[in-house]
């Protein structure tokens, strides 16, 4: 090899140390409020049941009721498709893994609902609820039919209803510690929130509550429902809701989007209160900048429309949800709300479609990607390739994006690990690696 040739520069180390000491601050402040992808798996939805109406039986119930709904309405795959829409190619498959789901994992996330879907009660009726809640969540874990997520909706820390939202808080809680501990997929949601001082409220509360307990510092995360237009947009034009992930102190896990509230709080008229309606996407937009980068997940919110009566009617209630989802998962919102047994199977049918849709033009760009960056075997020689894919220089935050989607594919059933693994050249670490969730960025990973 020949000699180098020596180059030339005009900046001195001493400004170049100056310059990496003036933004060190900058650089502390990112790393600390935009940490990346927490690296867990995110549930494709939140159900909500009131905590008068939950026992031991919820999950498996909803999960029954919906397979007799596509028993009874949509028996075999082609009529399924049919009512929804999928191509013939999907049909099969997309059926057989919503049955599938359904009778193994019903529900992803449950959250016990002793705000709007409870109401007031006496105080000892609530306090018993919240008891026998925790009592219930505690047994189902230890038995293992607990779903992935489980936690409580209290009501709003707003004055007329403060104190029994605490209260109903402190007594769940309290009763998880008395029967083992707190379970790793606790959730809890704080409705309502107007003011980043109502955020910062339930961290002094949550704080008080681990040290009592001897808990670590930031044990319990929450996620914070928009329902209102002033957690979108403060009176000085800001944007609250940047505000209120901040007032968390790192305690915030998500950003759910409340459609009937928020609509209404906005004057929308009843008949056009839906997740899909402009004030909804304005909001929803503004909910996830915000988020971006910081681990906190945007939750899309739900439909009211229920899929009972006659066929007929339960079909159009399902082509209503189905697109509905479909239209969230399209905009990055990759959860949303579901508040009845008959929305399970078009919920799982609209996510299980996207990413079998989706999965191999992802796993063979990734692929490429991986070969050329030298996390895979062999070397495509980049986008002058001839082939049946279609030449595309991807660059790290695609990769990025195209693990994404098989990882989250995977945490949901729609995706087998032999099939993306075999189509990538990745295991799952290498798929984490490239998606930033161990924390490395996406640097090249190991296959």
């Amino acid at each position: 090899m020949g000699q180098r040739e020596k180059v030339a520069t005009s900046i001195s180390g001493a400004v170049r140390e100056e310059i990496g000491a003036s933004l060190a601050p900058v650089d502390a402040e990112l790393a600390r409020r935009y940490p990346g992808d927490p690296g867990t798996r995110q549930p494709v939805h939140t159900v909500y049941v009131p905590g008068d109406t939950f026992d031991a039986g919820t999950v498996r119930s909803w999960g029954d009721r919906a397979l007799a709904l596509l028993d009874e309405h949509a028996p075999d795959a082609a009529s399924f498709a049919a009512v929804l829409g999928l191509p013939d190619s999907l049909a099969e498959e997309v059926h057989a893994r919503v049955r599938a789901k359904l009778e193994r994992e019903p529900v992803e996330d449950l959250r016990i609902d002793f705000e709007d879907g409870y109401g007031p009660r006496p105080d000892a009726e609530e306090d018993e609820a919240a008891a026998r809640a925790a009592r219930l969540v505690a047994q189902a874990y230890a038995d293992g039919t607990a779903p992935p997520y489980t936690g409580i909706r209290t009501k709003c820390l707003e004055a007329a209803v403060r104190d029994r939202g605490i209260r109903t808080l402190d007594i769940f809680l309290t009763g998880l510690m008395a029967a083992g501990g707190l379970p790793g997929g606790l959730v809890l949601t704080l409705p309502k929130v107007t003011y980043p001082q109502q955020v910062t409220a339930l961290v002094r509360l949550l704080g008080a509550f681990e040290r009592t307990h001897g808990l670590p510092a930031g044990r319990i995360g929450f996620e914070i429902q928009i329902e209102t237009g002033q957690a979108i947009l403060a009176s000085d034009g800001t944007a609250t809701v940047a505000r209120l992930i901040r007032a968390a102190e790192g305690r915030a896990t998500g950003l759910h989007y409340g459609t009937f509230d928020y609509s209404a709080a906005l004057g929308v008229s009843a008949a056009h209160q839906t997740s899909d309606h402009p004030v909804a996407d304005h909001a929803k937009a503004v909910m996830q900048v915000a988020a971006a980068g910081t681990g906190v997940r945007v939750c899309d919110g739900s439909t009211n429309v229920l899929p009972v009566g006659p066929t007929a009617q339960v079909h159009a209630a399902w082509r209503l949800h189905h697109g509905l989802t479909r239209r969230a998962l399209a905009r990055a919102y990759y959860q949303g709300w579901d508040m009845h047994p008959g929305h399970l199977p078009t919920r799982y049918a609209a996510v299980f479609a996207f990413y079998r849709e989706g999965w191999r033009p992802a796993a063979d760009r990734l692929a490429r990607y991986a070969r050329r960056a030298g996390g895979g075997p062999g070397n495509t020689g980049g986008p002058g390739d001839t082939g049946t894919v279609t030449a595309v220089m991807d660059e790290p935050a695609t990769a990025k994006a195209l693990s994404g989607h098989l990882l989250r594919g995977l945490d949901c059933g729609a995706l087998d690990d032999t099939e993306v693994t075999t189509a990538t050249g990745l295991t799952r670490a290498g798929l984490e690696r490239f998606a930033g969730r161990d924390g490395l960025g996406t640097g090249t990973p190991g296959s």
